[in-house]
């Protein structure tokens, strides 16, 4: 007994003397229960809302206030007519658009009803689902207040725009495009430049006439080319197993799937420069980097929804910008005219980590 208990004492210090055991062991619970605590909500608030007041009478005036006092709405945009309505979408900067129709107090009291639009960007069908839900609980209280006695003094019209079944594959599809990509194009990389220094085998590398650069690229231009087949196979299935709309240019899709995936490598190659053995490489990969994608790209959780500190760690994450990409190019057909903003972003995330990367690797090869 004695010698088990010694045993088992031994086994505790053994953990704890291994900072890597204590940090997953104690400090993993305590991320994920803050990241998913905070970062999986339900509720929408301040969600970005356009107003088109045909009317511009006292009634309108009240509807708009109560819709944007009630903390859940934005008025980031104030239209003056219908053609507005479409870019203010397609460039992502709306979520919902309300419309009055005109004379609209003029026809409430005179024919006894009137009508409000709420037009909605359902590429993402629940946030979409909730903003209607919200709105037109608010209208409709707004009504009730107003005449007691009428059943639907003013009726409310739900549009949904690029997704008008609501079917969440056209959500999550664009989701999975990215994730697929992000963790096999950075796992990959990681683990077969590990690999090498894991076997030695780096070493024969050096003494051969390559400079390391070259070491480098040879190593990652063939999962570049493998990883562009791979985007081809995913969007053949989104296309024709999942039935997902492809309404932009093919042209342009893998041009930001290339741009996406060279940051993915990158990554990949920064990961390889810390790890040393393809275990760790391969956590380093999924743990660090399935979560955020899954959490905090938008891909399933509304990123407007979190706490201001998670929305501005969400901008480092490469997956949210290529999510808006590819939901912009597939489910509404923008052009770059709509997304140079994401594309730049990415082209700075890879410029940066291909750097960070080549230099650590350098000097470690050095």
């Amino acid at each position: 007994m004695k010698s088990f208990r010694a045993f088992i004492v031994k086994e505790f210090f053994h953990i704890l003397r291994d900072k890597r055991t204590v940090l997953i062991l104690f400090g993993m619970p305590v991320i994920q229960m803050i990241l998913f605590g905070f970062a999986i909500r339900n509720e929408i608030n301040d969600a970005r809302i356009a107003i088109l007041d045909h009317a511009h009478d006292a009634r309108s005036q009240e509807i708009t206030q109560k819709i944007l006092s009630s903390g859940y709405f934005q008025n980031v945009q104030t239209l003056t007519h219908d053609d507005q309505i479409a870019p203010a979408f397609e460039t992502g900067d709306v979520k919902m658009a309300v419309v009055f129709e005109p004379q609209f107090t003029a026809r409430l009291y005179h024919e006894g009803v009137a009508n409000i639009q709420l037009i909605t960007d359902a590429t993402e069908p629940n946030m979409a689902t909730t903003l209607t839900a919200y709105a037109t609980s608010i209208i409709r209280d707004y009504s009730a207040n107003l005449n007691p006695h009428a059943l639907t003094p003013i009726v409310t019209e739900v549009k949904m725009l690029f997704n008008p079944e609501m079917r969440s594959v056209y959500l999550f599809v664009p989701g999975l495009i990215a994730l697929l990509l992000m963790l096999i194009s950075a796992l990959m990389t990681s683990i077969t430049i590990t690999r090498e220094k894991e076997l030695g085998t780096m070493e024969i590398l050096l003494v051969s006439p390559l400079r390391p650069i070259q070491i480098i690229v040879g190593k990652v231009l063939p999962y570049l080319l493998l990883s562009l087949v791979n985007t081809s196979t995913v969007l053949l299935l989104a296309r024709f197993v999942f039935e997902v709309p492809f309404r932009g240019s093919y042209a342009l899709f893998y041009a930001e799937a290339l741009l996406f995936i060279m940051t993915a490598l990158s990554l990949g190659l920064l990961i390889s420069t810390i790890a040393r053995t393809q275990q760790v490489a391969m956590m380093a990969s999924l743990a660090g980097l399935m979560l955020p994608v899954i959490i905090l790209s938008g891909f399933i959780f509304p990123v407007s929804s979190m706490p201001v500190p998670l929305q501005i760690f969400s901008n480092i994450v490469p997956a949210k910008w290529f999510l808006i990409i590819v939901k912009g190019i597939m489910l509404k057909g923008v052009g770059i005219e709509y997304l140079w903003k994401e594309t730049l972003v990415l082209a700075g995330m890879t410029l940066l980590l291909m750097t960070i990367s080549a230099r650590k690797f350098k000097i470690r090869l050095e």
